[in-house]
């Protein structure tokens, strides 16, 4: 399957494939088989645009092309036919005298300047006045839970209150930050289900029985390096974003992630999390500007949420997506592992 392609394409991280004049996928490299999950073989011959999960915006660029000799489609579900998992990916197609010449970016090879890694410095200043003024009653609530905890009768009261006294330290380094920004604390080896797990604990305490929460992960992934306190935050705004959004059913799953490239850098392995509901989706009208600040579909939004996950995503070299329609949202958080990790989370 790999013989018609050009030998330099064999060795590259990057999923590469050729595809014929009638569409149809003519070779592929071995990175393009491993992200995918399936044998070269069995691509031979297939429509492209059988690879697309949801709707046909592949399809309709292809047949929208005309003269063109470069196309780039966005926000692409890819998967082989019947398989259960999907790869979110920007395709770049070059043509070529005998059809196109694919490349697969499972996240935006194209760095540029990306607002949401910065606050205006009016938003900092206001933010830092709030950060003072919530000090205070942090503290009370924290005095509070000690008190119950003290008064708790059984082991599940108990567990309670010590959530309420965690989430109350973490929100209280949280302001730190703000009040006296420092430099990050060094990263240490965590376990990224165990992370979940916290953020499970904190969506199963804010929505009761009304959500379904389940869980999809991977036993045999890697340890991660990282901050597991920024890592609860970001998962946490995504998972409370689909409560907001009236998801019936939340489902957090882990994957292992081959051939990977987050801008300028590729990584033989990285731990993939999603994030998946069944709520209203992402408005189509905020769908370009959804990681800005202040960029909110709710009035009682801030608009933070994604703006900061997104930064915990760049902070541990790795990228946060989405894709979304009605119904189905899934957000994508790409982590990065180290060379050289090998237990197991």
């Amino acid at each position: 399957m790999t013989d018609a392609l050009p030998t330099a394409y064999h060795a590259l991280s990057t999923p590469v494939a050729t595809i014929d004049g009638q569409g149809r996928l003519a070779a592929v490299n071995p990175a393009f088989a491993r992200w995918l999950e399936v044998g070269g073989r069995r691509l031979a011959g297939l429509p492209l645009v059988a690879l697309e999960v949801e709707g046909d915006a592949l399809a309709r660029a292809v047949e929208a092309s005309g003269d063109r000799d470069f196309l780039r489609v966005n926000r692409i579900a890819l998967g082989y036919p019947g398989a259960a998992a999907a790869r979110f990916a920007d395709l770049l197609l070059t043509r070529e005298a005998d059809g196109w010449l694919l490349e697969v970016h499972p996240v935006e090879e194209f760095p540029g300047e990306d607002p949401a890694l910065a606050l205006p410095s009016a938003l900092s200043a206001a933010l830092k006045g709030l950060a003072h003024e919530l000090r205070n009653p942090l503290a009370g609530l924290k005095g509070a839970a000690q008190l119950l905890a003290r008064r708790a009768a059984d082991a599940d009261a108990r567990e309670l209150t010590g959530l309420i006294e965690s989430e109350v330290e973490r929100l209280a380094a949280l302001l730190d930050r703000l009040l006296s920004p420092a430099p990050p604390r060094p990263f240490e080896a965590l376990n990224i289900h165990a992370v979940l797990e916290r953020v499970l604990r904190l969506a199963e305490s804010d929505a009761g029985w009304s959500v379904r929460l389940a869980r999809d992960y991977d036993p045999s992934l890697p340890e991660l390096v990282g901050d597991p306190d920024r890592l609860v935050q970001a998962l946490w705004n995504l998972v409370r974003n689909a409560l907001e959004a009236g998801a019936a059913n939340i489902t957090l799953r882990t994957r292992a992630e081959h051939g990977l490239r987050v801008g300028d850098q590729s990584h033989a392995l990285a731990l993939r999390l999603e994030i998946v509901d069944d709520g209203r989706g992402v408005p189509e009208e905020l769908s370009e500007r959804i990681f800005l600040p202040l960029v909110t579909g709710r009035a009682e939004g801030s608009g933070l949420g994604l703006a900061l996950a997104q930064q915990v995503a760049r902070e541990h070299r790795g990228s946060l997506a989405y894709r979304s329609r009605p119904g189905h949202t899934v957000f994508t958080l790409l982590l990065p592992v180290a060379d050289g990790a090998g237990a197991s989370a």
